[in-house]
């Protein structure tokens, strides 16, 4: 009972004014908002394929062909190579695509070409598109291979390969793209990263009231009650708690229904993934709360906690280009487990498929909603005064 009422006295601090629903509610949700607007309005048709046709042959041109027919990727041209792969390194196109000179030829002479892909980290993109380079130079290899042992020698066999090809885009089956759910949708990653970053903010408002209880010496009366050490703890938990729901909810309905993204992800479990990230925000700003005595030390919370965990958990850049000490580092982090969580159910996986990440997420919480109540203490001359 001592917890709720805690609680229901740090919601009203929170919420009970303009300032507390503008800095606490209103400004995360636009922050996130527009973060979902602009990284998260990736479709298909706006992955932007980079290429360089070396080939003087007609087998380049209609590989090109193929991956222009599909829909689903814009082609831009790059001068060479190095410039392909500058590029890709400085995200100005997603995949890259390679066709040596003398393609045509080699496969005339009944060689096996190689078509080079080139890509930062893997996406549904990448495979689609090397799974279409790989089908179109199969059926070139057997085209060629038929024209060797039809034609004679005399006769120019890369026209008779022209002309072939000239014949099967006339007479074109065309295909429909269905989408297999192989991969979680290009930006949700960003987008679920920039999410959790700004939801930790809740933890820098969460600190500074404790401390300002500290200061004022509420936190010491507290004390001088008939109330424990962890209904303190609990209370401040679950009056955070109600405020980050809001957060939540208010995201995922400007999200979905006013931007009307889609994460590919049930609002359900979106939103119980969303939750034990929070849980573990509380229970790191409680721990935190219970070491700092300085208030001036709260504005300190963003640079040393929030910005290199969102660094190191994968909020701005896939895991996978980090360096391995760096990646193992990351098991720790909150934010990896749940961006995990919500790739994962965006292949189209259910809650079993993500208990490992909630499991974790859950775990963390406990610890540090555990260290914080045993080591949240008023200041020492707050007790003094308190007696």
């Amino acid at each position: 009972m001592h917890s709720l009422t805690i609680a229901w006295h740090m919601v009203r601090r929170t919420l009970g004014r303009k300032r507390g629903w503008i800095v606490y509610l209103l400004v995360p949700c636009v922050v996130v908002t527009l973060t979902v607007f602009l990284l998260g309005q990736t479709s298909a048709a706006s992955i932007l394929v980079s290429y360089v046709n070396e080939d003087e042959g007609p087998a380049g041109q209609y590989l090109m062909n193929e991956l222009e027919r599909s829909g689903q990727y814009v082609l831009k041209e790059s001068e060479s190579e190095n410039t392909l792969r500058e590029d890709l390194v400085e995200n100005k196109s997603t995949v890259g695509v390679y066709i040596p000179e003398g393609f045509s030829d080699g496969l005339i002479e009944g060689q096996q070409p190689m078509v080079q892909i080139y890509e930062v980290s893997t996406s549904e993109a990448s495979v689609m598109i090397r799974m279409t380079a790989d089908s179109a130079v199969t059926r070139l290899s057997g085209t060629a291979a038929l024209i060797r042992e039809t034609s004679e020698p005399d006769v120019d066999r890369m026209l008779m390969l022209q002309d072939v090809l000239k014949q099967s885009a006339m007479n074109r089956v065309d295909t429909e793209v269905t989408d297999l759910n192989l991969y979680a949708k290009p930006g949700l990653s960003n987008v679920t990263g920039f999410t959790l970053m700004f939801m930790m903010t809740l933890i820098s408002s969460v600190v500074s009231m404790m401390i300002d209880d500290r200061r004022q010496r509420t936190l010491s009366r507290m004390y001088t009650a008939p109330v424990r050490a962890y209904q303190i703890a609990l209370g401040n938990f679950l009056g955070s708690l109600v405020v980050g729901s809001l957060q939540v909810i208010i995201v995922l309905v400007l999200s979905r229904y006013v931007l009307r993204y889609d994460y590919g992800v049930p609002l359900l479990l979106h939103f119980l993934i969303l939750m034990a990230f929070m849980l573990v925000s509380l229970g790191v700003a409680s721990t935190v709360a219970g070491l700092i005595r300085n208030g001036q030390n709260a504005a300190m919370i963003n640079s040393m906690i929030v910005t290199p965990t969102c660094m190191l958990g994968g909020c701005f850049w896939p895991l996978a280009i980090m360096p391995e000490f760096m990646q193992k580092i990351a098991n720790f982090i909150p934010q990896k487990w749940a961006i995990e969580a919500v790739e994962i159910a965006a292949t189209g996986g259910t809650l079993s498929d993500i208990a490992l990440p909630l499991a974790v997420l859950g775990l963390m919480a406990v610890i540090l909603l555990a260290v914080g109540s045993a080591i949240l203490r008023p200041s020492e001359s707050g007790v003094g005064h308190g007696a």
